[in-house]
């Protein structure tokens, strides 16, 4: 999971683009009593089918739960985090409730996953490597070297990464970090670095930082350009709004959730861009796999030869992973991904050992084999078979729900659906190989939601026979296409209190049914959405200056491009040049045909106007910390040309603050 980031420039009264500045979002949703994000009791249809799962599935097998308590040293049970302005932004003993047997408004399956990724604290994987478990979605693990702490993957936010190592160092030793690994590109296993070292300290003692090759050009960009929609719609996949408790968020599969802190990043000092590479690391021996392109677009894997001791990152986790994110990303190869276990396999195939990225370790060679090759050939499955359907003529839509495990695979906990689902993994394999259009005429230029929802209501005789008709499936357990009907409805009248309720009900169900943590929140969102609306404020973005600070200028400059208003636009020329002072980097932005270019090169003479800024002070602006009066009367910007041409240039650009509706017009 990604933290999003948006862009604002600012000269005199123009702004463009980004997100209101707000608090960072508390972690445990809303102040509403738990019954009423999910208001509607699990029906008789949706307790058979939940019940029919308990039947299906092994869920008596202990080896999960074992695991996860081996080793444990210490558990704090009163496990909060505040964040910046005093907010929690973690609370593990909001998760107590989640024991026992599921209640019917839960997928028992996904409970047991919920449960086992309660298990928190520091553990002991094997001699010299632990593990900090339940401080945030993903592990922080630590290496003894020679000298101090090797730590893997410092978390999501400063503030929970901080607290972790210091609950280590309180039973472990105060030793310092001597190294830093990051797994890979995604803000959950990099976020948190600046709570456990400083910049300073780190140039100070020369500590070691290592990161795949690509690491931080992906690490600030992929969200830069698309990070508003996506930030709005992890609201919807990480379900924060959610109260927790049976009818509302008890995980995301995955672990429990992301913290919404401070987040940083620091530049690596030695990149992994070939497998095999052999380092030894403060006295530790390592070889490293780089799997760019897998589950992240810059990935890395490692073995500890002397210890027997896999690293998997989050190439394998004990859950079915994504194919595509529903927060919105680029869809990412299965049979690159399953390659990379295999080679796993071939090359750290003698491992006693192994722990990953998220959830507990596995110990055994026959039993960590056993893993690795289930998820290397779901993956692959996953893709040879919605290819064989699709060169059969079926449609995305009816592979995801033709398309099933075979038994050996479905039956493996680490192989369910926990956070990514073969429903949509499957289609995402589609779209990857042949885009989002079926082939189907009637599909190539469908009308839009709204128009669409108008005609559907007209056809099936208006608001009260649709609503009557679909109350009648509703009884009948017919949840998916209650969605799917009502929600014309929803988009041809929103106001239709009784479509909005219906649907919302329907919601529920599924998200009661639903094994995806993912899905879960998704559904109980979109019924908390249609009973208490939208957010009304977007991401609190200098909460990630730590990171800001390092993406490269043209990420900011093509999210820019995307937010200028093509209407607004029309028949406008301008050049503008952008100079940042402090690190000689100059920028040419063209308009033109409605078009933003922008070329690094030299200013150019004949430009309408000039920009000069320092870094610093634009960072301030991108983030919106830096207020008109600082703006205007610094003496880090000035402007040569035409104010009133910079000012126009600027209000051509659309000001998008991530709380635009989706389950409503």
């Amino acid at each position: 999971m990604q933290r999003s980031i948006c862009v604002t420039v600012v000269l005199g009264l123009a702004l463009t683009g980004c997100a209101k500045k707000s608090a960072a979002p508390t972690y445990v949703g809303t102040d509403l009593p738990p019954d009423v994000a999910g208001n509607t009791s699990p029906s008789g249809s949706t307790a058979a089918l939940n019940a029919a799962v308990r039947e299906r599935l092994p869920l008596g097998d202990r080896q999960d739960f074992e695991d996860a308590k081996r080793g444990l040293i210490a558990s704090d049970r009163e496990l909060q985090v505040a964040g910046p302005e005093g907010t929690l932004i973690w609370d593990m003993p909001s998760y107590a409730f989640v024991e026992g047997d599921a209640p019917p408004s839960a997928n028992p399956s996904l409970w047991r996953q919920a449960k086992l990724n309660n298990i928190h604290g520091l553990f002991e994987v094997t001699k010299g490597v632990y593990q900090l478990r339940g401080y945030d979605l993903a592990n922080m693990s630590l290496i003894e070297g020679e000298s101090g702490w090797i730590v893997v993957d410092p978390l999501t936010a400063g503030e929970t990464s901080a607290k972790a190592l210091a609950f280590a160092r309180e039973h472990l030793g105060d030793k310092p970090v001597s190294a830093i690994i990051f797994t890979h590109s995604h803000v959950d296993h990099f976020g948190g670095v600046l709570g456990i070292v400083s910049p300073e300290e780190v140039e100070q003692r020369q500590v070691p930082i290592i990161a795949p090759e690509g690491f931080v050009d992906e690490a600030t960009s992929e969200n830069i350009v698309a990070g508003v929609a996506m930030s709005r719609r992890s609201l919807f996949m990480f379900g924060p709004r959610l109260p927790h408790g049976e009818r509302g968020h008890i995980g995301s599969g995955l672990g429990k959730g992301p913290a919404i802190g401070t987040i940083g990043i620091l530049a690596p000092t030695q990149t992994i861009s070939k497998t095999t590479t052999e380092l030894t690391i403060d006295g530790v021996k390592f070889i490293f796999q780089n799997a760019p392109g897998s589950e992240a677009p810059a990935e890395l894997t490692f073995y500890l030869p002397d210890l027997k001791t896999c690293c998997g990152a989050e190439v394998v986790s004990h859950n079915m992973h994504n194919l595509y994110t529903l927060r919105g990303a680029k869809v990412r190869d299965a049979l690159k991904w399953s390659g990379y276990i295999d080679e796993v396999i071939q090359i750290f195939g003698d491992a006693e050992v192994y722990f990953g990225s998220h959830h507990w370790p596995i110990w055994g060679n026959e039993r960590i084999i056993d893993f690795l090759e289930k998820q290397r050939d779901t993956y692959k499955y996953i893709n040879d078979q919605t290819l064989r359907l699709a060169l059969n003529g079926y449609t995305p839509r009816e592979i995801a729900e033709e398309l099933e495990l075979p038994e050996a695979l479905r039956t493996s906990f680490p192989n369910r659906g926990y956070y990514g689902t073969i429903k949509h993994n499957a289609k995402a394999v589609y779209q990857r190989y042949f885009g989002w259009y079926d082939g189907n005429p009637a599909n190539l230029d469908p009308l839009p939601p709204v128009q669409a929802g108008v005609r559907y209501v007209k056809l099936a005789g208006g608001a009260a026979n649709l609503l009557q008709n679909a109350q009648a499936a509703y009884d009948s357990g017919e949840y998916r296409w209650v969605a799917q009907v009502v929600n014309h409805l929803v988009f041809a009248d929103p106001d239709n209190q009784d479509a909005r309720s219906l649907l919302a009900r329907a919601y529920d169900q599924l998200g009661y049914q639903a094994e995806s943590g993912p899905w879960r929140d998704v559904y109980l969102t979109g019924a908390f959405e249609l009973r208490h609306g939208g957010p009304d404020k977007g991401i609190n973005l200098a909460s990630a200056m730590g990171m800001i600070k390092h993406a490269p200028l043209v990420r900011f400059l093509d999210a820019m491009a995307a937010r200028l208003n093509a209407t607004k636009a029309e028949g406008k020329e301008m050049v503008v040049n952008l100079v940042i002072t402090d690190i000689d980097e100059t920028h040419v932005l063209e308009l033109k045909n409605s078009v933003l270019r922008h070329y690094e090169r030299e200013a150019d003479p004949d430009a309408n106007v000039t920009l000069k800024v320092t870094h610093d002070l634009y960072l301030r602006m991108l983030t919106g910390t830096a207020g008109l009066k600082d703006t205007l009367f610094s003496d880090e910007l000035s402007v040569e040309g035409s104010r009133l041409d910079l000012i126009g240039f600027f209000g051509l650009f659309d000001k998008p603050d991530g709380t635009f509706n989706i389950v409503t017009p």
